[in-house]
């Protein structure tokens, strides 16, 4: 089996995980594309020992570890109005809750993947979700037409200490209470009630606000295609608290200095 069956699978759910891991699309990217340029050149190679999953991601760390420095303009975007706030939690803390929680590795397989042992990641764990969680209130709006999930969610936000200042079932709602409520999250399906899409809605309402986007589905291959803009949070139906924390987490961690700059 080649390079390409290999990883391929794997490749989109990496570029999800790079992009939450820095905050921006281009940064991720960047590092995923350095990484596959170093695999395809022979300067690394996935390990022979496990599965191609978990030898990618090990790999990945690797090189995001070891301060590599990216090419002119890619990933500048970063490191202006977060990196204060990257200091303030250990990046090795967000890379743990990540692993485990967005990208549902085991804590041994995290342990692996970090090179560190799961009596530190679970600490690690602890210690991410105790930083992002603070100072984080936010108004979040909903937009999903499933009134069950829609419920689950607004209780979700609202005991992760946010505001959920309405819930949307169609893109024209969407679009109306965002003018009108002036979120600072928006949670949102792909598929809404009558038709339409919440990637437009989304689209629509980020013209007007700067306000970062998580997408929950239960399609993410519609979106981790590769052949156009991505998302830098997606989560997967059916969600998890934790996975649904720590994405909400990372997303107003990186946006939070941006909308007050």
């Amino acid at each position: 089996m080649n390079m390409t069956d290999t990883l391929g699978p794997h490749l989109p759910f990496l570029r999800r995980y790079a992009r939450a891991l820095t905050g921006s699309q281009s940064t991720g990217d960047s590092y995923v594309r350095v990484l596959l340029e170093s695999l395809l050149d022979g300067n690394m190679s996935l390990p022979g020992d496990v599965p191609p999953r978990l030898g990618i991601y090990r790999l990945f760390h690797e090189l995001w570890s070891s301060n590599i420095h990216l090419p002119a303009g890619e990933g500048a975007s970063m490191h202006s109005s977060v990196e204060q706030r990257l200091q303030l939690v250990q990046p090795e803390n967000r890379e743990a809750l990540l692993l485990s929680s967005v990208e549902d590795f085991t804590v041994d397989e995290t342990a692996y993947i970090l090179g560190t042992s799961e009596e530190d990641v679970q600490e690690s764990i602890a210690a991410a979700l105790h930083s992002i969680d603070q100072d984080l209130e936010s108004r979040v709006l909903i937009i999903e037409d499933e009134a069950i999930i829609a419920l689950d969610l607004e209780n979700l936000v609202n005991e992760l200490g946010h505001r959920v200042v309405g819930i949307a079932a169609t893109r024209d709602d969407a679009v109306r209470l965002a003018r009108q409520r002036q979120p600072q999250l928006i949670l949102t399906d792909i598929k809404l009630a009558d038709g339409s899409s919440g990637i437009d809605a989304a689209m629509a309402i980020v013209q007007d606000l700067d306000v970062p986007v998580v997408f929950i589905t239960a399609y993410p291959e519609f979106l981790l295609t590769g052949q156009r803009p991505e998302p830098v949070y997606l989560v997967t139906k059916p969600f998890s608290r934790d996975t649904v924390r720590a994405t909400i987490g990372q997303a107003l961690f990186f946006h939070r200095p941006r909308m007050a700059a």
